[in-house]
């Protein structure tokens, strides 16, 4: 009986202990970085019998735990022949390393893991500790149907709705259907507006922005929205001072101007949090934030915000 094991943390557990396993007992090319220190290269085989979109994830989460390391990826999607796996065992055999797959095809698996025996690979399958832990709670033996995930189901037509509504509303543009969208961010220039509403899109919903300059006010719409949920973004002086001058430079123009003047900038900076607490509206600071983690703080007020309203 399943008993409150941790899922995803035993897959990243197994998928950590077989890259450090892959590092430490293969053999290891080094080669000279720019400052003279020797690096570790790992190569890692992909292997699916889908996209392979899930595999990709889950090897950027873990070797992100890693450092000095150069990895060699080989991506291998769609491997549902035999021919296709032969390939792919014969480029693992030549580039040996760590195979981490998502095989659903139990013929083909065996294949595979006999294979990474024989050539004594270390081998993760990515998902089958979530896997066997739903398996148990459910009482239901898992589909062995590649690709199930991508079926073109409500949810996926959902998504693609909210991308097309975010790339029309973005930076203001027809702020008229402000209403119809779940989220709308506010900031001032360079505050990752337009990238955290694409991320949100992508996890579907409807996510229209707005900049916030001084001398030009938002229209009243936005103090009067009640479906979508306000999120005003801010950061510190100096990292939108340096990140404004990049883009500056980046488009030829002219790095010193008001625009990353650090006095004018304080008062954009400002003037954003006072509108932000006048209408009561949640505050992230992205100045240590990635594009996910800042996403990812949204989509949890979100989500209380919508339980508060239930």
């Amino acid at each position: 009986m399943y008993k409150n094991r941790n899922a995803g943390q035993k897959v990243l557990g197994c998928l950590f202990c077989a890259l450090y396993t892959g590092l430490i007992h293969r053999p290891i090319v080094y080669r000279r970085g720019r400052d003279d220190n020797m690096t570790q290269r790992l190569h890692i085989h992909l292997v699916s019998d889908s996209t392979g979109e899930t595999l990709d994830t889950i090897a950027k989460a873990a070797l992100a735990q890693f450092d000095d390391i150069d990895v060699v990826r080989h991506f291998h999607p769609l491997i549902r022949s035999a021919a296709d796996l032969d390939r792919t065992i014969g480029d693992m055999a030549a580039n040996p390393g760590l195979v981490l797959h998502t095989m659903v095809n139990r013929d083909n698996r065996r294949t595979l893991e006999r294979a990474c025996r024989r050539h004594d690979l270390p081998a993760v399958a990515a998902l089958d500790p979530v896997t066997d832990a739903l398996s148990s709670l459910l009482h239901q033996e898992a589909q062995a149907r590649p690709g199930r995930q991508h079926v073109l189901d409500a949810a996926y037509f959902a998504r693609v709705d909210a991308i097309q509504f975010t790339i029309a509303h973005d930076d203001g543009i027809n702020w008229e259907n402000w209403e119809e969208a779940d989220i709308v961010l506010a900031g001032v220039s360079r505050t990752s507006k337009t990238p955290t509403s694409i991320y949100l899109a992508n996890r579907g919903f409807k996510t229209s922005n707005i900049p916030i300059v001084v001398e030009s006010p938002p229209p009243d719409k936005l103090y009067a929205l009640t479906h979508p949920m306000v999120v005003g973004l801010t950061t510190s002086v100096s990292r939108l001072v340096e990140v404004r001058r990049n883009r500056l430079l980046s488009v030829g123009q002219a790095p010193e101007t008001n625009y990353v003047d650090e006095d004018a900038v304080k008062r954009e900076l400002a003037f954003a949090r006072r509108m932000f607490a006048d209408n009561g509206w949640p505050v992230i600071d992205v100045t240590r934030r990635s594009i996910e983690e800042t996403a990812a703080a949204i989509i949890k007020l979100a989500q209380s915000r919508d339980m508060e309203l239930a």
